[in-house]
């Protein structure tokens, strides 16, 4: 089985790379359906309860049917129009083949950012259980990113699998004690809670979300107790820097509502690389 392994070894970088690239199509999908159908489910939930019938019987929609089709003509995408970044740069030239729209770049970009993303945990963790972990850790993470930043929406369908996984990885594999994974789940959820509440109590408003409550608990789950004061300090100042620069920028009022998990999310991922060498720094600086 290891001479098995140390021959695929030295082709596991490009591997990762492209199985990164047609994950990140697929993550494109998730962002762009689940918060459809998750506002699906919530309208046809309050229908049945209210007895109330529904006035049109559209298709359920899942995350592999229909197919991929363009909004605007209805264009069914097909296969080698549904490479990752190639089909876009060089068969579509960034417009449907069958109505001539424009499409998102953001498609692509993606598509791009999930490979980096792969190459980068790819080279830091190595041909290795941690590598594959973190790579499950990463593309959850980028979903969780635009579907906040789209929708102010954190899905448990995600954020719980996510938690319970890292609790699990743990257990088997020890990446971190079992009891900092279990602690860290417990008080990043609990930190955020305490804040939620003492901010309604003096503002009489809600500062946040249940789901960052969880996500915050996920990722203290995957990278124990120890990280959970790196990932609020981080995305506090990631999310401050971002508002001032938008309501500079786009003359935005500040007490309008902004998403925060893309910043847990990201110095969630900050924090599980390289924690160990920010925590370092952080106490060098204080001590």
């Amino acid at each position: 089985m290891s001479t098995y392994l140390s021959a695929l070894e030295p082709i596991y970088l490009p591997a990762v790379v492209i199985f990164s690239l047609l994950i990140g199509s697929f993550l494109n999908v998730v962002i762009h359906r689940l918060p459809i159908m998750m506002k699906d489910g919530w309208r046809r939930e309050a229908a049945d309860i209210l007895g109330q019938k529904e006035s049109v019987d559209d298709p359920l929609l899942t995350l592999s049917q229909p197919r991929s089709r363009c909004p605007q003509c209805g264009h069914s995408i097909r296969w080698y129009e549904n490479i990752p970044i190639i089909s876009y740069l060089l068969i579509l030239k960034g417009r449907c083949s069958g109505c001539d729209s424009s499409i998102s770049m953001r498609y692509p970009l993606i598509e791009g950012l999930t490979a980096l993303v792969g190459l980068t945990v790819a080279l830091y963790f190595g041909f290795t259980i941690q590598m594959l972990a973190m790579l499950f850790v990463s593309y959850a993470l980028i979903v969780l990113i635009f579907i906040d930043a789209d929708h102010q929406l954190l899905p448990d369908q995600i954020t719980l699998p996510l938690l319970w996984a890292g609790v699990l990885f743990n257990m088997v594999f020890g990446w971190i004690p079992l009891d900092s994974a279990i602690i860290g789940a417990m008080l990043g959820y609990l930190s955020l809670w305490l804040v939620f509440w003492m901010f309604k109590l003096v503002t009489g408003k809600e500062g946040m979300g249940y789901g960052d409550f969880k996500l915050l608990s996920a990722l203290g789950a995957w990278g124990g107790y120890m990280d959970l004061p790196g990932i609020i300090l981080i995305s506090s100042i990631a999310g401050v820097i971002y508002a001032l620069l938008a309501a500079f920028l786009r003359r935005q009022d500040l007490t309008k509502p902004m998403p925060f998990g893309p910043f847990l999310a990201l110095a969630g991922w900050l924090m599980l690389i390289w924690g160990d060498q920010i925590n370092q720094w952080y106490l060098s600086l204080i001590l």
